[in-house]
């Protein structure tokens, strides 16, 4: 069998870059969801390119009852009263606030919003005065995506290395 392998990259930041990115469009709207039906989720996370496998074992009730955790934020980017992208919060840590996804759909990707759409999250997460902010890359994430978040002020402190044996 074939060995598949990823590679994550850890990125961190401790202080709050304030990075000047002005609005993209004309009809962009960010909301966040107080609390997100489990296949609105579903929706999100798909439509963003997040692995179906990792939420086809989650019941709607078991991700409904994670999706209502007051530790945990969605907010979703609407362009043009469309859902063009979403971005989470994990606040779980004391302290912390890791930004879990963030990503857009596929139609609205190479407009130059995935730049703003990270500025804003690392806005939205300095609001809750953290000690630290932090967020993780994968080598199966856009190539461009390790250099947009050290452009936001995210600076790698881990990589690790994972091999597995696909089942079947």
């Amino acid at each position: 069998m074939e060995v598949v392998e990823m590679i994550t990259t850890y990125l961190e930041m401790r202080e709050h870059p304030r990075l000047q990115v002005r609005w993209p469009h004309r009809g962009g709207m960010l909301l966040r969801l107080d609390e997100p039906s489990a296949p609105f989720y579903r929706y999100l996370y798909e439509r963003m390119g997040g692995e179906p496998d990792r939420l086809r074992g989650l019941s709607d009730a078991d991700l409904r009852e994670r999706l209502t955790d007051p530790s945990l934020d969605v907010f979703v980017f609407f362009l043009g009263g469309a859902p063009a992208g979403f971005f989470e919060f994990d606040r779980r840590q004391e302290g912390e606030v890791g930004l879990t996804r963030l990503g857009l759909f596929p139609e609205f990707r190479g407009r130059r919003l995935g730049k703003w759409l990270l500025a804003f999250a690392v806005d939205a997460a300095w609001d809750y005065e953290p000690d630290r902010v932090w967020t993780s890359v994968t080598d199966r994430d856009d190539a461009r995506t390790l250099l947009l978040c050290q452009w936001a002020g995210f600076v790698p402190y881990e990589t690790t290395r994972l091999s597995t044996e696909p089942e079947g």
